[in-house]
């Protein structure tokens, strides 16, 4: 055998061994990761890979549900919204983790993760961030597609002036520091005024329901948000308070809990859109 053959096969040998095994079979998974199956809600779907658990899977469609039919009746609450929702075709898509890279079909929507949605959360001492992003789903189109002067991600939608006054003042990018007395200071600069709408309706609805009220949450979230009770936002936020506990809105008044009581869900295989 040639001198070079030999080297050749030597160096390929090497660098065989100095591969770790581990990782060999993580990159095997990772080729894997597909969207696989879904679930629907209303006529809405959410979507997920085969590395994603049945469980959160389900608990997703529980609390989409019970965002929508809040009463649990087994009937959309408000249903210009719910009609909202539909025109908009929107979904909630949902990956074992942000880092995940699926092959195949890649469905379109709000994402959530498996490993931040956490029943009973609270109890844990732990967010559960399904309790986030479906909401932002459904206020993003549903109650801004249906009521769009009132829930609107643009100054001068009522929504926007309340959070106008919670910010210290309409400001169209970030400050570099807000003003001493604001109580909604979100910093990050990628988020733009519509964000900001759509992140302070979070807050004060997600304040108002009880989920931000367990031990330890404020220092959390504190830089960011700092009305995290239902008395606090009504005592300091009156503009908004009014807004999202106003009955012509039929918006949610009981925190969802993952066990919605009108229909069982039922996960179905993956049809790309």
């Amino acid at each position: 055998m040639k001198l070079q053959t030999l080297l050749t096969s030597a160096l390929v040998g090497a660098l065989a061994l100095s591969v770790n095994p581990a990782t060999v079979i993580a990159q095997e998974v990772q080729a894997e990761v597909r969207f696989a199956k879904q679930v629907e809600v209303f006529g809405l779907h959410i979507y997920a890979t085969n590395t994603t658990g049945d469980d959160k899977l389900l608990y997703a469609a529980n609390i989409l549900a019970e965002y929508i039919d809040n009463d649990e009746d087994g009937v959309p609450d408000n249903p210009k919204i719910m009609d909202a929702l539909l025109e908009r075709k929107v979904a909630i898509v949902m990956r074992k983790t942000e880092r995940e890279r699926p092959t195949g079909p890649r469905p379109r929507g709000q994402g959530l993760w498996d490993e931040e949605t956490i029943p009973n959360g609270r109890e844990q001492g732990r967010f559960d961030a399904s309790l986030e992003e479906i909401l932002h789903m459904v206020t993003d189109h549903g109650w801004e597609g249906a009521y769009p002067q009132v829930f609107g991600g643009w100054p001068g939608s009522e929504v926007a002036q309340a959070m106008d006054l919670a910010r210290g003042g309409q400001f169209q990018e970030v400050p570099g520091e807000y003003p001493e007395g604001a109580w909604y200071s979100y910093d990050d600069e990628t988020c733009e005024y519509n964000c900001q709408v759509a992140e302070y309706i979070y807050w004060t609805l997600t304040s108002i329901l009880g989920a931000q009220d367990y031990p330890g949450r404020l220092e959390q979230i504190g830089r960011e948000w700092r009305l995290n009770t239902r008395e606090k936002v009504k005592e300091q936020d009156p503009a908004v308070y009014a807004i999202l506990t106003n009955p012509e809105y039929k918006l949610p008044t009981v925190l969802p809990d993952g066990k919605y009581k009108a229909r069982t869900f039922t996960i179905q295989a993956y049809r790309p859109q």
